[in-house]
């Protein structure tokens, strides 16, 4: 007589994770409509027949209350991604702390951390047991392969600074609209009425964002606005060109909105190269990177969007079948001239 059929075998029958395998016939979120139908017909057909116990949260999540509830002690592992572009690692200005942020919250927890830095689809899980990591934070702009991966798995996931329009989940930013707003406001009142924002919109969903609410904010005071296109997806090693060019045979603005404080910086640098005057022209930043760089920007803390990532990670381990959630994080606006 056959013994008692285990998750495991179904895992192997249908080539997908015994997590993910617990989850559909848990009926739990996490786990695409055909790969749910597909368990449950191969969970029929072998004979499968659910426990109590059976489907129990994974043995590598486990939990003890402490009063505080920030300092509830968990086990586990959290895997944290890196897309390791340009500046988008551990060692920038911005994302090096928001990472400090990500370590402190788990630490407090107790929950181990891995961190994989321009991971690919086919070594990711060959380095790393997917039924060991309790979630997943990505930090920057992963590839929509690796996210699709990772549902496929059910892990839980929690994107900071980034979203994908083909995936959905948890996701953790700066609150970039009432940032920019802030921004436009202090060079409204100062009387601005020509502008040109300067930043690569693609290269971040905060970068794009803070566009939208540079918009809005000319749209609100009536301004009618002729944004010079190239100055939205300007190349970094191509910066000093790319001004020249915009510039030859448009007059300079009133205020060079830029998507952070290095773009800011960049713009100032090579007008200068160029020999163009800076003189009564108003540069903003964002992030408060560089500070007295631009003449305003927003100060974000990228350690407590760390922290709070964690914490929505948590959450939603609890919460498995809620609504998917976005968190922001207000910055405070800084005024250097």
């Amino acid at each position: 007589m056959r013994g008692k059929v285990t998750l495991q075998e179904i895992a192997d029958s249908v080539g997908l994770s015994k997590y993910a395998v617990s989850r559909a016939l848990a009926g739990k979120s996490g786990v695409s409509a055909e790969s749910k139908a597909m368990i449950v017909q191969k969970a029929a057909e072998l004979g499968y027949r659910k426990e109590p116990t059976a489907l129990a949260s994974p043995g590598s999540v486990r939990r003890s209350v402490s009063a505080n509830q920030s300092e509830e002690r968990w086990t586990g592992t959290v895997l944290v991604l890196f897309p390791d572009i340009r500046a988008q690692n551990q060692e920038s200005a911005y994302w090096g702390p928001l990472f400090e942020g990500i370590t402190e919250g788990l630490d407090l927890r107790g929950i181990n951390i891995v961190t994989l830095t321009k991971p690919d689809i086919d070594s990711m899980f060959s380095l790393l047991n997917p039924e060991a990591i309790m979630g997943m934070i990505t930090v920057g702009n992963i590839s929509s392969p690796i996210l699709h991966e990772v549902g496929r798995l059910g892990i839980p996931v929690v994107m900071v600074d980034h979203l994908d329009a083909s995936f959905r989940c948890d996701t953790v930013f700066s609150d970039n609209l009432t940032g920019m707003n802030d921004v436009m406001s202090d060079m409204l009142g100062r009387g601005r009425r020509h502008y040109q924002f300067v930043g690569d919109i693609g290269e971040a969903r905060s970068f794009y964002e803070r566009w939208v609410g540079f918009s809005i904010a000319l749209m609100g005071a009536g301004i009618t606005h002729e944004q010079i296109p190239e100055l939205l997806n300007v190349d970094y090693a191509h910066f000093k060109e790319t001004i020249g060019d915009a510039f030859a045979s448009k007059p300079l603005p009133e205020v060079f909105v830029c998507a952070n404080d290095y773009y800011a910086s960049l713009t100032i640098e090579a007008m200068r190269e160029l020999g163009l005057s800076t003189d009564g022209i108003l540069f903003t930043g964002y992030d408060n990177m560089l500070p007295s760089v631009p003449t305003v920007t927003v100060n974000v803390e990228e350690t407590l969007l760390g922290r709070r990532a964690v914490d929505q990670l948590l959450w939603r381990l609890l919460h498995p079948d809620a609504s998917f959630e976005r968190r922001l994080i207000q910055g405070d606006f800084i005024a250097y001239g």
